[in-house]
C-alpha cells in the first residue's frame, strides 16, 4: 500500500512553509551594538544577544518538529497496533512485521477529516465527495487479543463498498464449502464479486456451498468476521495483487433492503489479532458461534450408516431394500441405520411410500425393525407441480411466491419443476412437520435425511411471508426445521446453525481422486467445517456417488483402490457412510472393510463420541488441523492430507492412486504409530513412510 509521505511534504512546502521557517531564523538580531572601548561593558549585552539567538533557534527547531509531526499525523492515524492511511489500513505486531493489510478499493478516505476520541479508543472519518462515514473502534477483550470494529457507510444511493484483504504472504482458512476445496484456501483466477450465499456446488461449481460462515482466519493469528447485516459479495484477484475482496451492495443482488431502510450501503466487520492461531480462533468461535446443545445419537459415531442412493439411485424398491439389509447381516456389519433415499414416494411432494414400488411398506419396516435395523427417509423442500400436494400448497400459501405474491415461484431442481416450501411461514412448517410425524407414527421411521435447502433452489426473484434480506436465512430456517429430528438425521446446509445437534453432510462427492469433489477434497472440507463451528461432520458416501462421466473406474462402481482408500479415511471421521457396499468387489475388500469398521467400534468411535460430548461444553472441533497443536510451525499451516482427532490422535491416510508410502508431518511430542514405531520429543517429517493398501497411518500421543 503506498504511503506518500514525501509527496505530501513537498506539497505542503510549496504552500509557503519554507518562507515562514526562513522568517523564524530572520528574527535573530543581525546588527549587534557598536563596539565600545571597554571590553567589560561589551560582554554583557553580547552574551544576552547570543543566548536570545540560541533560544530562538531552539524554538524554531521545536516548531519544525511539531510541524513535521503534524504532517505525519495527517498522512497516518495510529490506533493501538492499527495504522490508518487514506487507501486502507495495516495491523502490525508491536515492533514486528505486518499481520494484516486491508485496502479501500471503492474509495479513499480523507485523513484530514479524521479525529480520535479523547481516550484514543476510536477514530471517525468522513469523505464529503463520496458521502462516506468511516469508523474504527478498538477493543481489548484479553491481554493477548486486540480487536478492531470497522464500519464504512456510504449515503450514495445504489452504490457499492469494497475492501480487499491482501493475502500474498499468508495462509487463510474458513469461509465456505466449495467444489474444489483446499486447505489453506487457494485463490485461482480472477473472480468479480458474487453473492456470498449458500449454493449447490455439485450443480453450480463456481459458487459457494451449502455450509458457510462469514469468518476467515490466517496463519498470522488474525481473524475476520463480517457482520450479518452486510449484503456481502466476495471476489478475488481483480487487482495486480493477490486480494480477497469484501464487497457490499444491494443493486443487482439477491440481498434485499430490510423493510423501511434507505438504500444506503454499509460494510462492517471485526478484525482480531492474537498471540497464536488456536487462541484467536477459540476466542472468535466462542464469540460468534453457538455451541451445539446436545450430541446426535451415539450409534452414528460408532457404526456406519447405509444409504440406498449410490447403489440403487431412483430405482430403489421394497425388494432391493430388504436385499440390502440381508447382505449387511450376512457379512456381519453393524449398522447405525439404513437410509432409504430418492425415490420411494409416488411423486415429489408426497410423504408416503409408492404402493407400486413398496407394496407392503409397513410389513417391510416391521421386518427391518425385527432384524435390528433403524430406518430413515430422504426428504426435501420441493413440491413438484404434478404432485397432489401442489394444489393444497397453493390454496394454503405454503410456497415461496413470485414477487407479485400471487403465484408460486417455480424452480427447476434435479427432479423436475417444483414450488419451494416457505419456511418463514409458521403454517408451512407445521404442515411439513405433521407429514414427517405421519411417517414416524405409521411406519416407525426414526429420522430423516434433509436434502437441498440452498439458495440455489430459490426463484431468482421471490417473496416470502416474512421478507428475507439475506437469502441464506432460508438455509438456516430449513436446518432449524430439521433440528427436531437430529438424533439420527442429517442436513446438508449450515449457516449460523452451529447450535443444532445435527450431522451436517458434505455435498455429493464424485467418484474421483482429485480436489474437485473427489477423495482429496474430503479432509480440506472436514477441516473447513470444523473451523466454521460444525463438529458433527458427515462425509459423503464411501467411494462417491458413481455419477456418469464423474467416476474413476466402471460406471457401476468406483475404482477399487479409490474405494479402499476412501473407506479407510472415512473410518476416522465423525461418521461413516456406505452406499456402494464392499461385497460389490471381492473378499479382500470385504476383509479391509471389516477391519476398519471394527477398529472404529473399538478405538475411533468411542474417542470421537467423547470429543462430541466435549464439543457441547467447549465448542472445540472434533477434527482439528495440525496447527491446532503446532501453531507456530509453518509446515503445519499447509498440511491438507492429515488431521487430528482431538489433540492426541493423528491420521495420515493415502490419497494418491498407486501409492503405498507417504511423507508425514509429526508434531512435537512422543508418538506411537499404528505399527508400534515410537517417535520421541522431536518435530519430524517422516519421508516415504510405508503404508500398504490395507493400512492407514495413524499415531497416538503417548502421555
Amino acid at each position: 500500500m503506498p504511503h506518500n509521505y514525501n509527496r505530501q511534504l513537498q506539497h505542503r512546502a510549496g504552500r509557503g512553509e519554507n518562507t515562514r521557517i526562513d522568517a523564524m531564523y530572520q528574527v535573530v538580531p543581525g546588527n549587534l551594538p557598536a563596539a565600545r572601548e571597554k571590553q567589560s561593558k561589551e560582554a554583557k549585552p553580547l552574551i544576552c544577544s547570543v543566548l536570545l539567538g540560541v533560544l530562538l533557534i531552539i524554538a524554531a527547531g521545536v516548531a519544525w518538529c511539531y510541524y513535521s509531526a503534524s504532517l505525519k499525523k495527517v498522512n497516518c492515524f495510529k490506533i493501538d497496533d492499527l495504522e490508518l492511511y487514506e487507501d486502507g489500513f495495516i495491523i502490525k505486531k508491536t515492533d514486528g512485521p505486518d499481520l494484516f493489510e486491508m485496502g479501500f478499493k471503492s474509495a479513499p478516505i480523507n485523513l484530514e477529516s479524521c479525529f480520535k476520541d479523547e481516550t484514543g479508543v476510536w477514530i471517525n472519518c468522513t469523505n464529503a465527495d463520496e458521502e462516506v462515514d468511516f469508523f474504527i473502534e478498538t477493543l481489548k477483550p484479553k491481554d493477548s487479543i486486540t480487536c478492531f470494529n470497522i464500519k464504512w457507510r456510504t449515503e450514495v444511493l445504489d452504490s457499492a463498498v469494497e475492501h480487499c484483504m491482501y493475502w500474498a504472504d499468508g495462509y487463510w482458512y474458513g469461509g465456505a464449502e466449495t467444489s474444489s476445496q483446499h486447505w489453506p484456501i487457494k485463490l485461482s483466477g480472477v473472480v468479480d464479486p458474487k453473492p456470498y450465499v449458500t449454493g449447490d456446488v455439485h450443480s453450480l461449481r463456481e459458487g459457494f456451498g451449502g455450509i458457510m460462515e462469514r469468518y476467515w482466519i490466517s496463519n498470522k493469528s488474525v481473524a475476520i468476521r463480517v457482520n450479518d447485516s452486510v449484503p456481502l459479495h466476495i471476489g478475488w484477484n481483480s487487482s495486480n495483487r493477490e486480494a480477497f475482496c469484501l464487497h457490499a451492495r444491494y443493486k443487482d443482488s439477491p440481498f434485499k433492503l430490510p423493510t423501511g431502510q434507505q438504500p444506503f450501503v454499509h460494510l462492517s466487520y471485526q478484525v482480531c489479532a492474537g498471540s497464536d492461531m488456536k487462541s484467536i480462533h477459540r476466542y472468535m468461535a466462542k464469540k460468534h458461534f453457538k455451541k451445539p446443545e446436545v450430541t446426535p445419537s451415539e450409534s452414528m459415531f460408532m457404526y456406519p450408516l447405509w444409504s440406498t442412493w449410490a447403489l440403487y439411485k431412483t430405482k430403489v424398491n421394497q425388494d432391493k431394500v430388504l436385499h440390502y439389509a440381508e447382505k449387511i447381516k450376512k457379512y456381519q456389519f453393524n449398522c447405525s441405520h439404513i437410509e432409504i433415499d430418492d425415490r420411494y414416494s409416488s411423486s415429489y411432494g408426497e410423504f408416503d411410500f409408492d404402493p407400486v414400488k413398496f407394496p407392503n411398506a409397513l410389513e417391510m419396516l416391521q421386518k427391518l425393525s425385527k432384524d435390528g435395523f433403524q430406518v430413515t427417509l430422504w426428504v426435501h423442500p420441493f413440491v413438484n407441480y404434478n404432485s397432489p400436494s401442489f394444489v393444497k400448497g397453493i390454496e394454503s400459501s405454503y410456497f415461496v411466491m413470485d414477487t407479485s405474491g400471487r403465484l408460486p415461484g417455480l424452480v427447476e431442481w434435479w427432479n423436475g419443476i417444483a414450488a419451494v416450501l416457505d419456511f418463514t411461514n409458521p403454517e408451512t412448517k407445521d404442515w411439513f412437520q405433521k407429514k414427517l410425524e405421519h411417517l414416524r407414527s405409521k411406519y416407525g421411521i426414526v429420522s430423516f435425511k434433509f436434502d437441498a435447502g440452498e439458495t440455489t433452489y430459490l426463484p431468482v426473484e421471490f417473496s416470502t411471508q416474512k421478507p428475507l434480506s439475506d437469502p441464506s436465512i432460508y438455509s438456516k430456517l430449513y436446518a432449524e426445521v430439521a433440528s427436531s429430528h437430529c438424533k439420527l438425521g442429517e442436513v446438508r446446509v449450515g449457516y449460523r446453525t452451529q447450535m443444532l445437534p445435527c450431522f451436517v453432510r458434505m455435498i455429493d462427492r464424485d467418484s474421483v481422486w482429485g480436489y474437485e469433489l473427489g477423495l482429496k477434497s474430503v479432509i480440506p472440507t472436514a477441516l473447513t467445517m470444523s473451523i466454521l463451528g460444525y463438529p458433527f461432520i458427515l462425509p459423503d458416501m464411501i467411494g462417491g456417488n458413481v455419477y456418469p462421466n464423474k467416476t474413476d473406474g466402471f460406471d457401476e462402481i468406483p475404482d477399487r483402490e479409490l474405494y479402499i482408500r476412501w473407506l479407510e479415511l472415512s473410518a476416522f471421521l465423525p461418521a461413516m457412510q456406505f452406499s456402494i457396499p464392499p461385497w460389490q468387489y471381492d473378499a479382500d475388500v470385504l476383509k479391509i472393510a471389516s477391519k476398519f469398521t471394527q477398529l472404529r467400534e473399538r478405538v475411533v468411535g468411542p474417542l470421537i463420541f467423547r470429543l462430541a460430548e466435549e464439543a457441547t461444553k467447549t465448542g472445540n472441533p472434533i477434527i482439528r488441523p495440525l496447527w491446532w497443536v503446532a501453531p507456530e510451525n509453518k509446515d503445519a499451516h499447509k498440511v491438507d492430507t492429515q488431521f487430528l482427532i482431538g489433540d492426541d490422535f493423528m491420521v495420515a491416510p493415502i490419497l494418491e492412486k498407486g501409492k503405498q508410502a507417504r511423507d508425514i508431518f509429526l508434531p512435537k511430542g512422543k508418538w506411537q504409530s499404528f505399527n508400534g514405531d515410537i517417535f520421541d520429543n522431536t518435530l519430524v517429517i517422516l519421508t516415504d513412510y510405508p503404508v500398504s493398501l490395507d493400512e492407514v497411518a495413524y499415531f497416538t500421543r503417548m502421555i
